[in-house]
């Protein structure tokens, strides 16, 4: 172990002779949380040391060599949880969103939530922008309408945004309406082809639309998990359709109306990185697509790592995963922190995106046929009080620091102690790490010359901070 310690010092300081910075750290602190929750997101001081420590694992964080800026972590803002937090009275609402997305001591920074277009599942029942009576179409479009969202989703957001103008907003179809689909219904079926020119005006129509509102959409999943047709809703969309559908007309479509909404693919589980990949061998396709988004309900996260190597000019996106309830704290924060947020950017990501943020006590609403009747919320809202949820901690201990803008940078990864870090726009260095082993760490944190002393009990995620 002492041989491979001087091994790993004396390389710490020949990158730092190579030119790395000797910036004097301002100060540093770390943010724990504890597998029995004892402790959550507790901040304390950390030891600046001046030589690693003997005989202890060392992470050794690297800032010549970058990889991805981040766009951002946080949730889904389903049409549930917007009910919820709207029906909350103003001041606790207030406080609510302030805690969730505003950029003081006390809120967790939430920097980036998804939308659906049209319902999800966790809405109180199915609906899309442009409804009709059976056997009725309209290819112009003539009753498109964002009445449904007006309700609760809009207001929210519009909420949202006075607090935090700088988040960025993704929206994903469940569903087209069901008469463009062959089998006329909310759930499953395929998009009709005399249709694809129609269903890409409606999606125009609604990133207009929500301009309209003031609100700005950044990217555009074309379908969620298009290869799951039995959600409400849902629809079956097989890779070569999406191709023929960008490529034809979404791609085209955005392009004459002038948005810059990033179109994005696929999101769906990490075992089929052939789905998005074959898009992206289509050339007609590839140029009007910004990149491919992830769900891990299946396959490893690892696979990602394979779109970025066949295609490395796309970016990558995570883009959601639920928790079950009751939850596991323990359980769900450990594989969650390893998976997700360390592994998904250490795997290309530009976002991580946690599933479902708030739902009641009985994890409702959601639609029937297929509705998700146990997805336990960020936090669970029951009138006015509020519950944290573990999905809650765990994007916490990402959007807290790393703020948009900020460059994964190379860490090594010692036995047991999976990590992902961080270079910020100001400066800081930011090293998430999980305890992955039954018994308490110590190791050392080594930052070009300077060293931080962490301690992590079994299980425990902390997100140390190199403020310079």
């Amino acid at each position: 172990m002492m041989r491979n310690l001087s091994f790993l010092t004396t390389l710490v300081f020949l990158l730092t002779a190579c030119g790395q910075s000797k910036q004097a750290p301002k100060a540093a602190f770390a943010m724990i949380t504890s597998s029995d929750g004892s402790q959550r997101l507790a901040i304390s001081e950390v030891e600046l040391l001046d030589s690693p420590i003997t005989d202890q694992p060392v992470i050794m964080v690297t800032e010549r060599e970058s990889y991805q800026s981040m766009d951002g972590f946080g949730f889904t803002l389903t049409g549930g949880s917007a009910l919820h937090i709207n029906r909350m009275e103003s001041a606790a609402r207030k406080a609510l969103l302030q805690e969730l997305f505003g950029k003081e001591e006390e809120s967790i920074g939430v920097s980036y939530l998804r939308l659906s277009v049209g319902a999800s599942d966790l809405d109180e029942q199915p609906f899309s922008y442009n409804d009709l009576p059976e056997g009725q179409t309209d290819p112009e479009l003539a009753n498109f309408s964002l009445a449904p969202d007006q309700k609760n989703l809009i207001p929210v957001l519009k909420e949202i945004l006075a607090i935090n103008p700088d988040i960025s907003l993704m929206a994903s179809p469940w569903s087209p309406p069901k008469w463009m689909k062959d089998n006329n219904d909310t759930r499953g079926g395929s998009l009709l082809p005399e249709f694809y020119h129609t269903y890409a005006q409606y999606l125009v129509k609604y990133i207009k639309g929500m301009e309209t509102e003031g609100i700005s959409i950044s990217a555009l999943t074309v379908q969620n998990e298009p290869l799951h047709p039995g959600n409400n809703p849902s629809l079956l969309m097989l890779a070569e359709d999406q191709a023929i559908f960008i490529k034809n007309h979404l791609g085209p479509a955005f392009k004459a109306a002038g948005i810059t909404t990033k179109i994005i693919i696929y999101d769906h589980n990490a075992d089929r990185p052939d789905y998005p990949i074959s898009i992206l061998d289509d050339p007609e396709a590839k140029q009007y697509i910004d990149g491919s988004a992830f769900h891990l309900y299946g396959g490893e996260i690892e696979a990602l790592s394979e779109v970025h190597e066949a295609h490395p000019d796309k970016n990558l996106y995570f883009t959601e995963q639920w928790i079950g309830a009751p939850g596991n704290f323990g359980g769900d924060l450990a594989w969650h922190i390893r998976e997700l947020i360390i592994g998904a950017p250490r795997n290309w990501t530009k976002t991580v995106l946690e599933w479902n943020l708030a739902a009641d006590p009985n994890q409702e609403p959601h639609t029937d046929r297929g509705g998700c009747v146990g997805c336990l919320g960020a936090i669970t809202i029951d009138g006015n009080e509020v519950e944290r949820n573990p999905a809650y901690y765990i994007i916490a201990h990402a959007s807290k620091y790393v703020k948009l803008g900020s460059v994964r940078i190379a860490s090594n990864k010692p036995a047991t102690l999976p990590n992902v870090a961080f270079k910020t726009p100001s400066g800081d260095i930011v090293l998430i790490v999980l305890n992955d082993g039954n018994e308490n760490h110590t190791f050392t944190i080594a930052i070009n010359d300077n060293f931080i002393k962490g301690e992590l009990s079994a299980g425990a995620v902390g997100t140390f901070v190199l403020e310079r």
